[in-house]
């Protein structure tokens, strides 16, 4: 009995260590209130002429290996889409423009900062946090390479070193952190030559937004991109050509975070961290084990009375 209950004993804690771990509670990852002041990118494309020297800047900024900004302006790198990935945060793609062939349609790809990030619900450990700025930044120090963030990104942009064995990032516009913080302009709204990209607070870029689309309803689609997509972001979006046929995602105004903010959010409510799932399963382990050593030892203690009896 001694054995048994203390076999019981273990089962109990490590059943409660489980509910612990597993117990549900409110989701986090969207309630947070947001500011007022949160900045925000119009990138009207009916301006951008395809030089790529945001690609350029954004590598220069983020310390990433840069070629000269003279290789920017080979153009057959538009033969194929392209997508941001670990070394380049942000590119360019061309489109046709069927109303004048002559004036292709040039569309800046980069992370979106998503006013309600799917990024940030689904990261278990708090490595993606959204600022009051309306920027979402990662953090080295907390992650520990998952990558759910870039399962439930729906613009599909987070990145990863796959290459680099020692010490992997994940990558993504940071909207220029640090350059911010010294006062400057993201690198790539500071070296736009056309000035294809407008920021400042998010409300009054979409006023603007606004404006240019009302005054030139002949040339803009009446849709804003990202005013209103996973619950709005921070860049937006203006073109003569509708949205889905420059590969932007076709989207719900609904907040991208669902399911899976509910059940990481669920698993960590306690900050519980992985090292403790594994507790359980070695608690577990040595409960079967041990269990196991009594059955051993009850068959040798028989086969011990078996022998005394022949004798």
């Amino acid at each position: 009995m001694k054995n048994l209950n203390r076999r019981d004993f273990f089962k109990s804690a490590a059943l409660g260590v489980s509910l612990t771990v597993l117990g549900t509670s409110k989701a986090k990852g969207s309630d947070k209130m947001l500011s007022d002041d949160r900045l925000g990118i119009l990138v009207d494309t009916d301006v951008c002429v395809g030089c790529r020297h945001c690609e350029w800047a954004c590598r220069v900024a983020h310390n990433l290996p840069t070629p000269d900004l003279d290789n920017y302006s080979d153009n057959s790198v538009f033969k194929e889409y392209r997508r941001p990935d670990a070394g380049s945060l942000t590119v360019v793609n061309k489109f046709e423009n069927e109303k004048n062939p002559l004036l292709p349609i040039h569309v800046k790809v980069q992370c979106m900062h998503c006013e309600r990030p799917a990024c940030v619900s689904a990261c278990i450990v708090g490595a993606l946090t959204k600022g009051d700025d309306g920027s979402v930044v990662w953090d080295d120090d907390k992650c520990i390479g998952c990558r759910y963030c870039m399962v439930a990104c729906p613009f599909q942009i987070p990145t990863y070193d796959y290459d680099r064995s020692i010490d992997p990032h994940i990558r993504k516009c940071d909207l220029c952190t640090d350059r911010r913080k010294n006062d400057e302009l993201p690198a790539c709204v500071n070296i736009c030559p056309n000035e294809a990209l407008l920021f400042g607070k998010r409300d009054a870029v979409l006023a603007v937004a606004k404006t240019r689309v009302k005054r030139k309803s002949d040339v803009y689609v009446n849709h804003i991109y990202g005013e209103h997509e996973v619950g709005g972001t921070s860049w937006m979006y203006i073109a003569r050509k509708s949205f889905d046929k420059l590969n932007m995602p076709h989207l719900a105004a609904n907040p991208a975070p669902g399911i899976s903010e509910s059940i990481q959010h669920g698993i960590f409510a306690y900050f519980v961290p992985p090292v403790t799932l594994y507790a359980l399963l070695g608690t577990i382990m040595w409960i079967t084990k041990r269990r196991s050593g009594d059955d051993d030892e009850l068959i040798s203690d028989e086969e011990e009375k078996g022998k005394g009896g022949k004798l």
